[in-house]
């Protein structure tokens, strides 16, 4: 099975924040980002809802469309998340690991 990548957006709750980014493990990148275990930019501005990802299985390709989409001005980054989620919907509902 080939590895996968994937690019995403991320959301703040009132969707005022966009974050883009890629990973080879979506699932455990968003933990990440939802546990604030990413220091910066999402934890600041609690970006960490899931409304945008691609797939792909080149990671040359995955670099090259993070840079493209952060390229984008705002209103095509926002046709593009409702192209594939109208409502701006958490596309991955994880909820955050509770330490203690």
């Amino acid at each position: 099975m080939e590895k996968q990548y994937a690019v995403y957006i991320l959301a703040n709750q009132n969707n005022s924040v966009l974050y883009i980014g890629s990973t080879s493990n979506l699932e455990s990148r968003l933990a990440q980002h939802r546990q604030k275990l990413i220091t910066g930019f999402t934890a600041k501005y609690n970006v960490n809802k899931l409304v945008y990802f691609e797939i792909t299985n080149d990671v040359l390709a995955a670099v090259a469309r993070e840079r493209q989409l952060k390229r984008w001005r705002r209103d095509k980054k926002e046709r593009l998340v409702e192209r594939m989620n109208p409502d701006w919907s958490d596309l991955m509902e994880i909820p955050p690991l509770r330490s203690g």
